[in-house]
């Protein structure tokens, strides 16, 4: 026997325990027998919280007696925390790393509380590769996460625990973030929904400001468009003391997606610009997946007009992202000494990461500026183009292959570099927009002959996260995947 709520989004289960007609103690309890069910094959879910929990959803309950009304949309739902930058008091906090193991968080980060304060009940943390710093979940900590469409794959990264969990139907949306890929690219693995916001959308506070110089963004992964639109408006908006903020939507972004949709014109690239990636071809599905989700973006009255690559190249723009991001670890490194009083050995991380840091180690500030120079000369090269050309959005492959099997991002002896060539391959498309600052987001529209999601991506202008969830929802209502179910399902399981 499967539950009866199963098949309902975040909005309609907070509806639900608002009219009375759901108890959020029931709904938890239920929640937590989905992990159970399928947890041990996925490995999604590696920090359940299920005491902390528990007490919540009482507390949720006694709050709708005592005001007669839900404060929050979200009011006694169930949610998952990405075990990595946001953190939650007095819960287990490992960011994927055995130099981490047994730290606990002293404290609710910003987006954390506004969680909280939607109604968000945490059930438990998901599983993530060391620091975030790979597109696919297999830390040595907690072992690999699994794709509930084929165990043998990768679920993406690195919120890989969040999109396996969301996808088998253990809740219906979970926190993730992103920081080259890292939300879009798991839910193109897993066949959700994922939105990384504008830069400055979403608070990193208080701890900091603009985590990694910009790159990184806070948000989730979700089965519908609604719910991820309705969770931003409750999320977003700048925390005091921020370094800067996006623009202020205008109206809430769920309006966006319950109302008209307006006649866009979407660029579609189609094959990768000189600079974004070092010798990456494009899959044929992939290929097959984008020029797809063109029609049917013509099919509903958008203009979709080929892209000339070569409009938006730039030299060496991988090599930029690469100094930020060696540069960036090595301030997570050095953040994680000074918080636990010790150093870190090259014993207590993975090979690639301690790689990475090392290579973060020999670069200069005016190496670290540069790079920064470089970006900043790219983003003004790419608005430009859109405003020029009157495009609304570029549309693209989210991956430019499908979900690999787990292991092969492992280097060996004969290819130590394997790991970051698959990084590299993986992120090709998704982390010019973290460098650009621009929203963009995966859709699910395409399913390969052997039943394996892919994904398609689409990135608006700064600060156009409205247009996004219009054009999403309309491409929901042409081609529905909210109930497809992928064969490790809570729903399938007795």
């Amino acid at each position: 026997m499967t539950d009866e709520w199963i098949h309902y989004d975040a909005l309609s289960l907070g509806e639900m325990i608002q009219k009375g007609d759901l108890d959020p103690i029931e709904l938890l309890e239920e929640t937590i027998h989905r992990i159970e069910r399928v947890n041990p094959e996925l490995n999604a879910v590696i920090h359940p919280l299920y005491d902390q929990a528990r007490h919540a959803a009482e507390r949720r309950k006694a709050e709708l007696g005592e005001k007669g009304r839900a404060p929050g949309p979200f009011h006694g739902v169930p949610f998952l925390l990405k075990d990595l930058l946001a953190e939650f008091k007095g819960s287990p906090f490992h960011e994927g790393s055995l130099a981490l193991k047994g730290y606990v968080s002293g404290l609710d980060s910003e987006l954390v509380r506004r969680q909280k304060a939607s109604g968000l009940v945490f059930v438990g943390k998901t599983n993530t590769p060391e620091f975030g710093a790979l597109p696919t979940t297999e830390p040595l900590l907690h072992g690999p996460a699994r794709n509930p469409w084929d165990t043998t794959r990768t679920p993406g990264g690195s919120s890989g625990g969040s999109a396996a969990a969301v996808a088998a139907g253990i809740v219906p949306m979970a926190h993730g973030n992103d920081g080259g890929g890292s939300i879009r690219i798991p839910a193109s693995c897993c066949g959700l929904f994922g939105l990384k916001p504008t830069r400055g959308r979403n608070p990193l506070g208080p701890l900091f400001g603009d985590a990694m110089g910009g790159l990184a963004c806070e948000h989730a992964l979700t089965r519908t468009v609604r719910d991820s639109a309705a969770l931003l408006d409750a999320t977003s908006g700048p925390d005091l003391g921020d370094p800067y903020w996006a623009p202020p939507n205008l109206r809430p972004f769920l309006e966006a997606v319950t109302g008209e949709a307006p006649d866009l014109k979407i660029g579609l690239l189609s094959s990768l610009p000189e600079g974004w990636v070092l010798d990456t071809a494009l899959n044929p599905e992939c290929e097959e997946a984008v020029e797809d989700a063109g029609r049917l973006c013509e099919s509903l009255g958008h203009v979709v007009e080929p892209v000339d690559p070569e409009e938006l190249a730039y030299p060496l723009l991988y090599k930029k992202f690469g100094d930020m991001w060696c540069c960036a670890l090595g301030r997570v490194m050095a953040f994680w000494e000074a918080e636990l009083g010790k150093e870190i050995t090259r014993d207590q991380v993975e090979p690639m990461t301690w790689i990475a840091y090392q290579a973060g180690l020999k670069k200069t500030g005016a190496d670290y500026l540069g790079a920064v120079e470089a970006v900043q000369d790219f983003s003004r090269q790419v608005a430009r183009w859109y405003d020029q050309g009157g495009y609304d959005m570029i549309l693209s492959p989210t991956m430019p292959l499908p979900p690999t099997k787990l292991g092969a991002f492992q280097p060996s002896p004969q290819d130590p570099m394997r790991g970051f060539r698959m990084s590299n391959a993986y992120a090709a498309f998704t982390y010019v927009y973290n460098l650009t600052g621009q929203p963009a987001m995966s859709v699910p529209l395409f399913w390969t002959q052997k039943g394996i999601p892919i994904g398609v991506q689409f990135a608006a202008s700064f600060g156009e996260e409205a247009k996004l969830y219009a054009l999403a929802s309309q491409l929901e209502q042409a081609r529905p995947w909210k109930d497809r179910k992928p064969p490790c399902h809570c729903g399938l399981r007795p």
